[in-house]
């Protein structure tokens, strides 16, 4: 499933195509929806909240979506082959005179009065990549079930908004608990700089095309040693990492399941429960 900063690139990128614009063409491939058209109207903007994204057109009208696991918006300039998947996984194409939007294999999309999205949304905790973040709100909702195991608490778009598997299992270890430990056993100090540090990652990753949460490397100063090229693999502290020695101590990580997700940890650098594997 998408990460919040992924959600919020392609909210960007769908709105520089279509945001200012009058739709010249509109095809909604969903039953219910199917004989709707938006055609004519201008493009308000294109919005995300949380891993939700908010088309808003003229008419108060707005076109909600939601990727999960493999839905994908692509955005073609006029005339370009359209790449993504066959016809057939098609479910929205919203065009105008210089782009065109096609949505993949989504599994949420409904059209909606605007002044109605906080039926699709309001659930929702606050947002890390959000104007409306709240910082305190967010730490009480994900402490607000105690014994619930940290990496489900964080999962929870209704604790907080924006998290994923992979984010899950990073910010697990940079508070060097296992995903299974229940919440509430984490000392207050590092419940509050875990949300913080999600805000932090989150923010710093919004624009770049390779998501990174081990530190940067730092451009060369004055006339010393060049740093050591980062690998891709390094990239990540523990995702993806399974049987390769943990960066920061060299154990092998770890993989197992939680909630039907891959998830990583180092039994070293990580203290709490955790399923043998």
């Amino acid at each position: 499933m998408p990460e919040g900063d992924t959600v919020l690139q392609t909210a960007k990128r769908l709105h520089g195509a279509l945001a200012g614009q009058e739709l010249t063409r509109s095809d909604l491939r969903v039953p219910r929806f199917a004989t709707a058209d938006l055609s004519g109207r201008g493009v308000l903007e294109v919005a995300a909240r949380g891993k939700h994204l908010l088309t808003r057109v003229e008419g108060g009208l707005t076109l909600h979506s939601h990727l999960r696991m493999d839905g994908a918006w692509r955005v073609f300039a006029q005339g370009e082959r359209w790449r993504g998947g066959p016809a057939h996984q098609i479910r929205a194409i919203l065009s105008t005179a210089t782009h065109t939007a096609v949505g993949y294999r989504l599994p949420v999309l409904e059209l909606l009065r605007t002044e109605d999205e906080e039926r699709a949304v309001g659930h929702l905790g606050p947002d890390l990549l959000g104007p409306g973040w709240d910082p305190d709100l967010a730490l009480r909702n994900l402490l607000a079930a105690p014994a619930r195991p940290l990496g489900e608490a964080l999962l929870d778009q209704r604790n907080l908004a924006g998290i994923g598997n992979i984010y899950k299992c990073e910010l697990c270890f940079m508070a060097r608990a296992t995903p299974w430990l229940p919440v509430g056993e984490l000392p207050p100090r590092t419940a509050a700089l875990l949300v913080t540090t999600a805000k932090q990652l989150l923010e710093a990753n919004q624009d770049r095309p390779v998501r990174i949460t081990t530190a940067a490397v730092r451009p060369r100063t004055g006339t010393g040693p060049a740093p050591r090229p980062r690998r891709p693999v390094d990239d990540l502290w523990v995702y993806g990492r399974a049987h390769r020695p943990c960066l920061r101590c060299g154990t092998p990580v770890r993989t197992a399941e939680q909630d039907a997700r891959p998830t990583y940890w180092c039994p070293h650098c990580q203290t709490g429960p955790a399923p043998h594997s």
